[in-house]
């Protein structure tokens, strides 16, 4: 029998939003463990900025592939959203 993980897999979920294609952001990738890490990589990668929030992820893991955010998550995600704009427009500036 193997012993439980100290620590619970790592989780990851990925976000788009196009205001011309959606009223509200979409789930575009979800996934535990090494597609997580994948997930992750991918957005460093692309110079895509992450933010790190388990109880979030937790949430919006819940929510089906191309799925919009409900009504109850916009302001937690708009926040996000925020950081993603400011994180993009001060890495555009140095």
């Amino acid at each position: 029998m193997r012993e439980p993980a100290k620590y619970p897999r790592k989780s990851a979920v990925a976000l788009r939003y196009n205001l011309q294609e959606a009223d509200a952001p979409r789930v575009i990738a979800k996934g535990k463990g090494l597609v997580a890490d994948k997930i992750v990589e991918q957005a460093k990668e692309n110079g895509i900025p992450v933010q790190e929030d388990p109880s979030l992820v937790q949430v919006l893991a819940g929510l089906e592939l191309n799925e919009q955010i409900p009504v109850e998550l916009y302001q937690v995600v708009a926040e996000l959203l925020a950081f993603v704009y400011r994180t993009d427009r001060q890495s555009r500036s140095s």
